[in-house]
């Protein structure tokens, strides 16, 4: 059987409000959104590309310019360092500062050495005796330097020194002061001289490239052309330590980000000593961005364009398919003379000629279905039915019979009353469940309704039904008012009904003692009836049609309608009904309603993988 004639069955539903909400994606729109992220993703990819090969060049030309600058550094410091070194040994030359260092008194040599300082115009001058004790000290700007001293005494125990670190930073030469030869004469002591590193030297090493250029020692900046705020975060800045690698690295600094390169100059300083070389990414930002704005605007420009080219073609294109489409959904209504479309591209043309010769069939095997459902339909529930009918009719027929009879005693008469009453009770129970079968989907009436309340009432009248006889019945719930629900409440408990019978006819076939318990509780929004029985459990062979109507297996009577009824109205209640256990001595059963009106949808699927119908 075709599946379009299954369509064609419930045509009406394909031209209803559900229809139209389920509609997919237009075919215009569809492809509209796909030229669109094409260009977009183009233009995204163009501007990553760009951006990361810019980046990439800038962050090299930076790298250039602080390799450069570390060097321009290098021989700016050895022109002074030379010069520094001559001017230092012209003043150890002197006849009068030896003849000064040889009175060997500390007040004399301090008194006469400020002549000398006076006298080379250094930032720092300094004498010291044969054992490298520094005796006088003098520096320009700084009256009170408690690390002078011991970082002249560093320099003076290590030839190779040349920078010394206190509260300033200076590049120094030291000389040996003799007494005759450098050979042969008497050592006296050492003149040291020193240039003062300041601000307006390490402007010397920027100008040429624009960095920014800072004197570490020990976290703290010595020298810089940082803006003090600035040199605080860069002091804050993890690993800027002796072995930090020489390799430019990319640090953020305020508001801006800066590519670092470091040059270690502790080897030849009093105290650890790093150059640290900065420079701005913010002007080639700039640049980057004024491109990545040029691309962007490209690619809008394209799109613009391109949403205008795709969507006339795209109106050219599904314009036919609309029209097919149309006229399927007026032939799933009914409207078999309705014209499909004639014209469009070639595959639009051949589907028309072929959806054109299939309505006759379609017609035709749709009739053969409908009859074919509505006796297969038939036949399940009149084999259901009848045979119940039959065993209650038989029953009523004899013990009417038997009640005939002028001999029967009045205890035999009572005993005979209650068959005809059971089978009686049967009767109406089936008619209740197939008129109940028929109504579900109609609109049902709720109102405030306590659970607990439902369950009382639907286990009293388990109680007195003879498949309950023997069966111990328990109920289990906390405070009732916590199981209030806004519900029909004669829904619910024809419901809870079904799912306790369904539990008593599970158990009477044990050896044990035959158990049922059911119990409430309340969670996210919903109250949940969970019923238990110590049963044989589901057959695994009616697992996935366990909702189905007329289904039962291994009962003498009951219509098959029991579960399905019982699901059908929790789904017409915002829940459903689950099997969450099924093994010998305990199967469970879960009803779950919910509380609020508002959540009640009525379209909960049915689980066909749970447990026997009544």
């Amino acid at each position: 059987m075709s599946k379009l004639s299954h369509a064609q069955k419930h045509g009406s539903a394909l031209n209803g409000p559900s229809m139209r909400k389920e509609q997919g994606i237009r075919t215009r729109v569809l492809l509209v959104a796909a030229m669109v992220l094409i260009i977009a993703g183009v233009t995204s990819g163009s501007l990553l590309l760009v951006r990361h090969r810019l980046q990439a060049q800038v962050a090299g030309d930076l790298s250039g310019d602080l390799i450069q600058s570390v060097k321009t550094f290098q021989d700016l410091q050895a022109e002074r360092m030379a010069a520094l070194e001559r001017e230092n040994a012209l003043l150890a030359d002197l006849p009068s500062l030896k003849a000064l260092m040889t009175t060997s008194d500390p007040p004399t040599i301090q008194d006469g050495a400020a002549e000398f300082w006076k006298v080379s115009g250094n930032d720092l001058f300094a004498l010291a005796d044969g054992n490298g004790h520094v005796v006088a000290a003098y520096t320009k700007g700084m009256l009170n330097d408690p690390g002078l001293r011991a970082g002249l005494e560093v320099l003076l125990a290590a030839p190779s020194t040349r920078y010394l670190v206190s509260d300033r930073l200076f590049a120094c030469s030291v000389q040996p002061l003799y007494f005759g030869s450098k050979e042969t004469g008497t050592l006296l002591g050492y003149v040291i001289s020193g240039i003062a590193i300041e601000r307006g030297t390490v402007q010397h090493i920027s100008e040429p490239t624009g960095v920014e250029v800072t004197f570490m020692s020990r976290g703290r900046t010595v020298a810089s052309t940082l803006d003090p705020s600035l040199q605080l975060g860069l002091a804050a800045q993890p690993g800027f330590s002796a072995n930090t690698p020489q390799a430019p690295v990319s640090v953020r600094l305020g508001n801006s980000r800066y590519l670092v390169a470091m040059q270690d100059l502790s080897s030849s300083a009093s105290a650890p000593l790093q150059l640290v070389v900065l420079k701005s990414f913010d002007p080639a930002e700039r640049s980057i961005r004024r491109i990545d704005h040029l691309v962007l605007v490209a690619g809008l420009l394209a799109l613009l364009l391109g949403s205008v080219l795709m969507m006339a073609l795209s109106r050219v294109v599904t314009r036919p398919l609309e029209e097919l489409a149309e006229g399927v959904r007026a032939f799933g209504a009914g409207d078999v003379a309705h014209r499909v479309p004639q014209h469009g591209t070639y595959e639009v043309q051949q589907l028309s000629a072929v959806f054109e010769g299939m309505r006759d069939e379609i017609r035709q095997a749709n009739r053969a279905l409908l009859e074919s459902e509505r006796l297969a339909t038939i036949g399940r529930m009149a084999s259901s039915v009848s045979h119940d009918l039959r065993h209650y009719l038989a029953a009523v027929y004899a013990n009417a019979e038997f009640l005939a009879s002028e001999r029967l005693s009045s205890q035999e008469r009572a005993e005979i009353f209650a068959d005809v009453r059971t089978a009686v009770y049967g009767i109406t129970d089936m008619i209740e469940s197939l008129l109940i079968f028929s109504r579900t989907g109609i609109a049902i009436h709720r109102s405030p309704e306590r659970m607990s309340t439902l369950l009382e009432h639907a286990t009293a009248l388990i109680r007195t039904h003879p498949d309950a006889e023997a069966v111990t019945l328990v109920t289990r719930y906390g405070d009732p008012m916590e199981t209030a629900v806004f519900a029909d409440g004669k829904q619910i408990e024809r419901a809870i009904y079904n799912l306790l019978l369904n539990a008593c006819q599970s158990v009477r076939a044990v050896e044990t003692k035959a158990e049922v318990m059911a119990s409430l509780e309340a969670r996210e929004g919903q109250i949940i009836l969970s019923v238990m029985d110590n049963g044989t459990g589901v057959p695994e062979k009616i697992q996935k049609s366990l909702f189905d109507p007329f289904v039962s297996e291994g009962k003498q009577k009951g219509t098959g309608l029991g579960l399905t009824l019982a699901h059908r109205i929790a789904a017409e209640h915002g829940g459903e009904v689950i099997l969450l256990s099924s093994r010998p001595g305990e199967t469970i059963f879960q009803m779950k309603v919910a509380q609020e009106p508002g959540v009640v949808s009525g379209s909960v699927a049915i689980k066909r993988d749970k447990r026997v119908a009544e």
